[in-house]
């Protein structure tokens, strides 16, 4: 039995940064983890991984397509579809490895095992109870199934199954055109499989500014993705050769089946709290399973906090990783806090999508009066020259004040030119602010500023 200052159960992006900056601050701390690698899903079988696959097929799409348009000639590349698994593999390790080091560098102590909350103050890891003045839930989230589908992670699979097929398929179905359905959709799809997107409501993509989500699916059919539009799976069955999706189609009832070698279930996530003995805690519940919490990530339990997936709002790995700083600050005495109306969102396709604050149709719902900035990365000289003239920069500023109210981007480096954007709206910038700022030429940043130029007098490239 051990008696530390905080426990966190949870070694996800959330439950790693609270442990991390917990004892940067002086807390005596401790992290619960019954994986053998830290990291949780993100790194283990999530973003970290996902994003190695889409940076291979990337450069292999870039081989195919691209590298005679440059003057590279010479026989293309065929793909070692084991050796690509190992580089993902590679790069896991590396990550989490990192955790690992970090953690002994601060002086945090791993429990390893799973953790449950037998009593306010006390968590229970293996045979061994330990005891802490404040205890933190950072459980994350699983992949959430619709009812009557049976999932194997072999034909039938979630993310966590296609990230390590034992061979690429010649087919697949994607129930879900979300942000995972999407990437693990056009990773197969750059590694030759024809790939379907099953989705239940009318466009991909949900709370995605419209403008884009249109443009965003237009590109990806391009690309060779197929999409079925409002339709409501009825039954996911194994075959023969693999499996079968039959669907209704919302707006008429006519029905469609569409058969498969692998069909990956990608209809969200659910916070993962099971286990942890919440109901005989009596912690008061939230709706879809998660942790009710306060503005300060305070439960209805004395001392004992949650933060990331297993509470309301976004699930991201950042968002996570924000609420893991401030609840360490918060639990050491200071002032913690998370901005969600910056909260940045990306899909990590070709070309990448990301995007900040409101979104045209919320401001039209709000009866806001805004404006419009948009720049088309054609008219991106950077852009052009690496073929990734597909896509725009959208900026939404208040009419009256200018005051940057959201931004969405399709196109190069959206990911990374997003938080322009994000460190402007958190200054309470206007567009103007951008517009007058120097941007680098020639560099895919200058289709910001042409945008925020384009809420005042006019962009000068377009």
């Amino acid at each position: 039995m051990a008696e530390f200052d905080v426990i966190i159960i949870g070694a996800g992006p959330g439950g790693y940064v609270a442990a991390i900056r917990a004892a940067q601050l002086g807390l005596k701390t401790a992290c619960v983890e019954a994986r053998e690698t830290l990291g949780g899903t993100c790194l283990n079988v999530g973003c970290i991984p996902s994003k190695a696959l889409l940076n291979a097929t990337h450069q292999l799409h870039e081989v195919h397509e691209n590298f005679e348009k440059m003057g590279l000639m010479g026989a293309k590349p065929t793909v070692d579809w084991d050796r690509m698994l190992r580089y993902k593999d590679d790069v896991i390790a590396g990550n989490t490895k990192g955790i690992e080091f970090l953690f002994k560098k601060n002086k945090v102590t791993w429990l390893k095992g799973w953790g449950s909350i037998p009593a306010p103050g006390q968590v229970k890891v293996g045979d061994e109870v330990h005891t802490a003045k404040n205890i933190v839930i950072a459980t994350g989230s699983e992949a959430s199934v619709l009812p009557g589908i049976t999932v194997d992670e072999e034909v039938i699979v979630t993310s966590t199954g296609a990230l390590a097929l034992p061979k690429i398929p010649k087919s697949m179905v994607v129930i879900g055109a979300g942000v995972i359905g999407l990437e693990m959709g056009s990773v197969y799809a750059r590694l030759g499989a024809e790939v379907t997107v099953v989705e239940y409501l009318d466009a991909i993509t949900p709370g995605m500014d419209a403008e884009v989500a249109k443009s965003f699916q237009r590109i990806l059919q391009k690309q060779g993705l197929k999409f079925v539009l409002g339709a409501a799976v009825q039954v996911v069955e194994k075959t023969a050769k693999g499996a079968k999706v039959t669907w209704k189609l919302r707006k008429d009832d006519s029905a469609g089946e569409i058969e498969a070698d692998v069909v990956l279930v990608a209809t969200g996530r659910r916070p993962y709290t099971a286990g942890l003995g919440l109901e005989a805690l009596g912690v008061e519940m939230g709706p879809r399973g998660t942790v009710k919490t306060d503005d300060h990530f305070r439960t209805s339990v004395p001392g004992l906090y949650a933060i990331g997936d297993a509470i309301a709002g976004p699930m991201l790995a950042h968002k996570a990783e924000d609420e893991g700083m401030a609840v360490a600050e918060i639990m050491a005495g200071k002032y913690g806090h998370v901005n969600y109306g910056v909260i940045p969102g990306v899909v990590y396709t070709t070309p990448e999508v990301a995007a900040v604050g409101l979104t045209e149709e919320q401001l039209k719902d709000q009866g806001r009066a805004y404006k419009v900035g948009k720049f088309s990365f054609m008219a991106n000289a950077r852009a052009k020259a690496v073929f990734q003239g597909e896509g725009f920069v959208k900026m939404l500023a208040d009419k009256e004040t200018d005051r940057i109210l959201g931004c969405h981007i399709i196109g190069p480096g959206a990911g990374d030119l997003i938080h322009e954007i994000c460190v402007a709206m958190e200054f309470g910038a206007a567009a103007q602010d951008i517009a007058l700022t120097c941007h680098a030429h020639p560099t895919y940043s200058e289709a910001v500023r042409e945008a925020a130029l384009a809420c005042g007098d006019g962009a000068i490239h377009a």
